[in-house]
């Protein structure tokens, strides 16, 4: 097997797991994937699938050999026992990044960074985390970055917005803005009115991560890049872009019930996560993606009506 085009993703049945996976085996990568139950994979031309828990270290080692590249794309489904998981996956990432030799890819969060670095986010901001999940997430990239300063490990994280696209998940947009599975009857806006907000079309984002990747030989050990994707100015471009592609320009748009989430975070813990995140709803939260323009020369951009469109095809929700 090709080593220097052989690529493990951890996170495959997953949104930016799934298309980077995706990304890669159309530039003739070969693709290996860790899941915990065989049985309940759908098969994929292309991925060869490997039994086996992100949490334990000895599997991730293992299926990590002779790669030279590791998607560390699993995260704990919804808000369950971040605390617990997230950490301890990363650590397993690095014991196999160590042993192969790999480089480590990790799509970053806008978690990590507090109101101090809005509006405009650029890779030398400062990460004041407002949340136990930032903080979370800023001790996650610390971790990778001591490990490429004094382990040697190889490190690229390319941060985005928020996600969307075809199989993008558990996201703002298919578990906030729209209801999978049935036509958009209404449309749920989390963002204050006025107020601008970055997403990130998967598929776009999947081939950015692809085309840094192949640039191995320009990577420093520990790289980070912002990707910008679809900036909404004023939160209402996103709106339209779903009103046009269900073929409904009179499809009511309604605030996210930010009180009632209020009232619930007590009891239930979603919410409570919710509640936390408000704070990137409130104000304007864009990425600048001028050093990513100036090593890649352009970012991969659907347009937002094509990008939407085929989010609500693949949710079933046109």
């Amino acid at each position: 097997m090709n080593a220097s085009k052989t690529a493990l993703v951890l996170g495959a049945t997953g949104g930016i797991g799934g298309e980077v996976a995706a990304a890669l085996l159309k530039r003739g990568w070969q693709v290996r994937a860790l899941t915990r139950d065989l049985s309940k994979v759908k098969p994929q031309t292309g991925i060869q699938w490997l039994a086996g828990d992100a949490m334990n270290q000895r599997d991730v080692v293992e299926a990590a050999r002779g790669v030279s590249l590791i998607v560390h794309a699993v995260n704990p489904p919804g808000y369950r026992n971040w605390g617990q998981l997230v950490l301890p996956m990363i650590e397993s990432t690095i014991a196999a990044a160590k042993a192969s030799g790999a480089r480590i890819l990790l799509p970053g969060t806008i978690y990590n960074y507090g109101p101090d670095a809005f509006p405009v986010l650029r890779e030398s901001a400062p990460q004041n985390p407002q949340t136990r999940k930032g903080a979370i997430r800023v001790d996650l990239e610390r971790r990778l970055q001591n490990a490429a300063e004094r382990e040697s490990v190889k490190v690229l994280i390319v941060r985005a917005g928020d996600f969307f696209g075809p199989r993008a998940g558990n996201t703002w947009f298919s578990q906030g803005l729209v209801k999978p599975g049935q036509p958009v009857k209404s449309i749920t806006n989390p963002g204050a009115p006025g107020v601008g907000h970055s997403w990130a079309y998967l598929p776009d984002l999947a081939e950015t991560m692809a085309r840094l990747i192949e640039q191995e030989s320009r990577l420093g050990a520990f790289e980070r890049f912002h990707f910008a994707g679809h900036w909404d100015a004023d939160g209402t471009a996103l709106s339209t872009a779903i009103r046009r592609a269900c073929g409904y320009a009179h499809v009511p748009v309604r605030s996210f019930p930010w009180f009632l989430a209020r009232l619930a975070s007590p009891f239930v813990p979603l919410f409570r996560e919710l509640m936390e995140m408000r704070y990137i709803w409130r104000e304007p939260l864009r990425l600048d993606n001028a050093r990513l323009l100036d090593f890649l020369g352009d970012e991969p951009r659907t347009p937002l009506e094509t990008a939407v469109r085929n989010t609500l095809v693949g949710l079933r929700s046109v």
